[in-house]
């Protein structure tokens, strides 16, 4: 399979956190668990209803736009999307084509095509006898990004997945919850022979994988499609343009319908819909959105990087989790010596399972660099905070954690240690006389201790 290059282009839709619908008033909530309650004859698509834009979902892509450095339209218009599904009442969904709100961009070094604004469709429940449609989530603002067909490894299509998750997050405009159908990820999926005449910038016969709902799906999913391509072009077969659907018990691909062009829906401009200038729309003055924006992940990796130094695999732990990353961060300001910062930030992923107050944890590093407690003793005074609370200094004297650091203590222990274990090495030594102390004596002016009295 050598010969064989693999491209692949995402889709990926993102149902927005606004108060209402996408053009209603109807509430927009995921929560709601009871079926056919946030509706209207809006997004139930009753004859002569009348549509308006939903401002706060259009500001809301217009920020995402920003944050991917995409460029903003000056136009943009609504369309409909002519076809006919039980879950678009309707026949049509409301969607954006010839002008969507941002064109370009990128992230995470995959080019991006366009991000636009379209609306939800109902909710279908399928039993052996009945269909049910919810349509509660009809008409919930729904942004769409489309990525440029340059990603070439599955894994690199799911981490683009997951750092798309993490924006929306960090601009509040989605949770982007996967198992929750808040994102959806449709993969394009194209193989081609490397040996053929085709030249760089052509690709093969494209293959949209639907029903993603996981990262891992997503991975699995193209991993597969890729395989099943490469062998029927090995054998002298060809790949057919459709759509297909993922089955994750099985781990396949499966056919679902021959892939729509464009031109099958019948785009036209929504003529119930106001067309819209954003410059000459107050609530979408670029600088205001601009310093709308908060500190994004890649800037916050960046930060992390040069102002603290900390692994790579900490850093990511706080750009994924905002409420450890605001621990971190008042840890280090609190600390501001990098050592101990760094070293504050080993125990934080290491051993903190719940963030505990920042001056316990102060204390703790400070007792550490003064040689009070070991690095067990850390260890197990930050496990009591957590199970039961309480001060640092009270728990180490109270569990006998407090480091024997008295030099004439330290003294009479090593010259016990040499008398009985003569010729051993120190390493060994200093093992002997923490057993004695019961792991509280000070390793580091033991070492010291050893080395000055084997030299004389």
């Amino acid at each position: 399979m050598k010969d064989y290059i693999l491209t692949v282009g995402l889709e990926i839709h993102a149902e927005l956190k606004t108060r209402t619908k996408m053009f209603c008033d109807s509430k927009n909530d995921t929560n709601e668990t009871r079926p056919n309650t946030n509706i209207c004859p809006i997004c139930t698509g009753y004859p002569g209803t009348l549509p308006v834009i939903n401002k706060e979902a259009v500001k809301s892509v217009l920020r995402l736009g920003l944050a991917v450095g995409g460029e903003v339209a000056d136009y943009t218009e609504f369309d409909r999307k002519n076809y006919f599904y039980p879950d678009i009442p309707k026949g049509y969904q409301i969607s954006q084509y010839k002008y969507p709100l941002v064109t370009g961009g990128s992230l995470n070094d995959v080019a991006l095509t366009r991000i636009h604004l379209e609306e939800d469709t109902a909710k279908s429940t399928h039993t052996t006898e009945f269909s049910f449609l919810d349509f509660n989530r009809a008409g919930v603002p729904l942004m769409e990004l489309v990525t440029e067909p340059v990603i070439k490894t599955a894994e690199q299509a799911a981490d683009f997945a997951r750092e798309l998750q993490l924006v929306l997050r960090y601009l509040r405009m989605s949770d982007a919850n996967m198992e929750k159908g808040e994102m959806r990820v449709e993969a394009n999926v194209s193989v081609r022979n490397d040996q053929t005449t085709m030249t760089n910038d052509q690709l093969g016969t494209k293959v949209e994988v639907k029903n993603l709902n996981s990262f891992k799906s997503v991975e699995r999913a193209i991993k597969y499609e890729f395989e099943r391509q490469t062998k029927l072009l090995m054998g002298g077969g060809e790949v057919v343009q459709e759509t297909r659907g993922w089955n994750e018990e099985k781990g396949e691909t499966f056919s679902q319908r021959v892939k729509e062009e464009s031109h099958d829906y019948r785009y036209f401009p929504d003529p119930d819909l106001s067309k819209l200038f954003i410059k000459e729309i107050e609530e979408f003055d670029r600088g205001v959105l601009e310093a709308s924006l908060p500190e994004l992940p890649h800037n916050k990796r960046s930060r992390y990087k040069k102002d603290f130094g900390i692994k790579d695999q900490d850093i990511e732990v706080y750009v994924r989790d905002e409420e450890w990353g605001r621990f971190f961060e008042e840890v280090a300001v609190a600390l501001e010596d990098h050592e101990l910062v760094k070293l504050a930030s080993n125990y934080i992923t290491s051993d903190l399972k719940i963030p505990i107050s920042t001056e316990s944890l102060v204390e703790v590093i400070m007792m550490i660099s003064r040689g009070e407690i070991s690095s067990r003793g850390a260890k197990d005074i930050l496990r009591h905070i957590q199970e039961v609370g309480g001060e640092p200094k009270q728990i180490a004297k109270e569990k006998n954690l407090l480091q024997i650091s008295d030099i004439e203590v330290l003294n009479k222990l090593v010259a016990e240690v040499l008398k009985e274990n003569t010729g051993a090495p120190i390493q060994f030594l200093v093992g002997q006389v923490m057993k004695k102390s019961k792991n509280r004596a000070n390793p580091v002016m033991l070492q010291k201790l050893f080395l000055e009295m084997l030299d004389h």
